[in-house]
């Protein structure tokens, strides 16, 4: 048999080994092509890298799956993307979904189970041509390394937002959440945190959910300034061996020696956040026969700190149109307590409108009686992360607070002008010691006038940090309230807060992350059901059958003769 060679042979043999190259660079170079506006499916440089130190396999339970409305299908579809790229960097990586209430029978021991570790399920509302009904759903994920588990929150619980915006704004901080979820289980916890006591700061137990978060990624212990007295060099060179130093709610003043063994802690680099009251007055104070109590200042003996550092915390209340409510009980005597919410003035709900990645697309968190902060004019950089909404002023003291002041219906002159008060700000920089040209309260070897390059922050009320407790004194979500059933964002401010602190892998960043996502508009969906139904199904099938006849009848002119 005589082969012969021709020119379409010769095309069809360039093609073959075109395609048997590019399979063999295919083996040698990976490149994926990200075709969406916001790079939505582009990893960061942080999460590249995190996914590349994953080298024994990493399991992946990602709890959506079931009967959703549309906005969770969304946000189970941009998960779904989100793990494929991960897994395309590195096969160790796999995922799968799973309905946790498939069974039916034991649909009530699950529930609990879930509960139990902290995986609160929501409720979803399904509709379908108006007529809706109600499912649960469980927003979470469970990545699984060498024998340690984390949970991954997959829907923000935004206040006030429908679904469509929480799986928005869940789908921005999707990348963040599984880049923090790896980054706990492969990494061994280094850096460690000391929770500065001696001064009256807030016991354990109210501030105990949010060290158990915080025991996830880094070692946290008690640090006493008490041994500051007796042995100051000591002292401080123990508290240098953490990171980061917390100073949550202090209700005695610091000594001399004790603000300079903090003083340099800060100048050779350790990181502090400092969340001070300059009024002494809480809401246990006001629960009395008289339903008030008087708000005055105390000394913390910091203020000159602090102003050497750039920031001023003044001894005022902020009072905020935009409030959290109290509830409080009404009702006749004899009759059953009753409890109604009440706008609380003193406690402001404060949004977020900066885009540093601590604060960047946050939910409103929860302060009761902030003081009022002021920014001076220094080398350092200083971040204004929260402050009042432009309808709030600051109140002076000593000022008589009454439970009587719910009643009180602002008039909005009153606020003109005087609003964005500054609660919590970032310093960084080089800080100058306080004690710079003064006598040192104790002879140290080692001080040091100028800092290392350093960052604090600074937030004007301790009870940002504090959780409420049960009946049983057991710890609650921090950011939750008990009164009122609702859910802040204290806990997420906290956590942004250490991680920024003591980052160094850029993790935080991520934060930043825009995602665009397009929102359906249910009501011109139900307007416009039956032109739709038309335009996505019976029009296709109309021009498929067109394309068919209009074949059928070329096809007959053409071989029919």
């Amino acid at each position: 048999m005589n082969f012969t060679w021709k020119p379409t042979h010769k095309k069809s043999l360039v093609v073959f080994l075109a395609i048997a190259l590019i399979n063999i660079l295919g083996n040698f170079f990976f490149y994926r092509i990200d075709l969406t506006q916001d790079k939505r499916y582009t990893l960061s440089e942080t999460s590249l890298k995190l996914a590349k130190e994953i080298d024994e396999p990493l399991q992946i339970e990602v709890f959506l799956k079931g009967n959703f409305p549309g906005e969770f299908k969304k946000l189970q579809a941009e998960t779904q993307q989100l793990l494929e790229e991960f897994k395309a960097y590195n096969n160790n990586i796999t995922f799968q979904f799973i309905n946790p209430l498939a069974d039916d029978e034991a649909r009530d021991t699950i529930m609990a189970a879930f509960i139990s570790k902290g995986m609160l399920p929501v409720n979803v509302t399904l509709t379908d041509k108006g007529k809706q009904s109600q499912e649960v759903a469980f927003p979470w994920a469970l990545a699984t390394y060498k024998g340690q588990s984390v949970k991954v929150p997959l829907l923000k619980n935004n206040m006030g937002a429908s679904t469509a915006e929480k799986v928005v704004s869940s789908v921005q901080h999707l990348e963040y959440a599984f880049a923090n979820a790896f980054n706990t289980v492969i990494k061994p916890k280094q850096k460690k945190i000391a929770v500065i006591k001696g001064n009256g700061e807030l016991h354990d137990l109210l501030m105990a959910d949010f060290i158990k978060q915080v025991r996830e990624n880094y070692f946290i212990g008690t640090f006493t300034l008490d041994s500051v007295a007796k042995k100051p060099v000591e002292s401080l060179s123990f508290l240098s061996k953490y990171d980061l130093a917390i100073i949550a709610k202090p209700t005695e003043a610091f000594s001399e020696a004790e603000k300079l063994v903090l003083d340099q802690y800060i100048m050779q680099g350790g990181k502090t956040m400092w969340l001070i009251d300059q009024v002494n007055i809480d809401m246990d104070s006001l629960y009395n026969p008289a339903g008030s109590s008087l708000a005055y200042p105390f000394d913390l003996n910091v203020n000159d700190l602090f102003f050497k550092y750039g920031i001023r915390i003044n001894p005022t209340l902020i009072k905020d149109v935009m409030a959290t409510p109290i509830a409080l009980a009404t009702g006749e005597k004899g009759s059953g307590t009753q409890y109604t919410e009440y706008p609380w003035l003193f406690n402001p709900l404060i949004f977020s409108d900066s885009k540093h990645p601590i604060v960047s697309n946050m939910d409103g968190v929860k302060f009761q009686f902030a003081n009022g902060m002021e920014l001076l004019s220094n080398d350092i950089k200083k971040t204004t992360l929260l402050h009042s909404s432009p309808y709030s002023k600051s109140v002076g003291t000593p000022v008589q607070v009454s439970l009587n002041m719910v009643n009180e219906r602002p008039e909005q002159v009153e606020f003109t002008g005087k609003g964005q008060i500054p609660v919590a700000v970032l310093l960084e920089g080089r800080f100058h010691s306080m004690y710079e040209n003064r006598v040192l309260p104790f002879e140290t070897k080692n001080y040091q006038k100028i800092g290392i390059s350093n960052k604090m922050i600074v937030v004007s009320d301790g009870d940002v940090i504090r959780n409420q407790l049960d009946k049983e004194y057991q710890p609650l979500e921090l950011g939750y309230d008990k009164w009122t059933n609702k859910l802040y964002a204290n806990k997420e401010f906290m956590l942004n807060c250490v991680n920024y602190l003591l980052d160094d892998s850029g993790l935080i960043n991520i934060r930043n992350k825009s995602v665009e996502l397009p929102l359906l508009d249910q009501e011109k969906v139900y307007a416009n059901y039956t032109a739709s139904q038309v335009l996505t199904i019976g029009l296709p099938l109309l021009l498929l059958a067109i394309f068919g006849l209009v074949f059928t009848v070329l096809r007959k002119r053409r071989f029919g003769k």
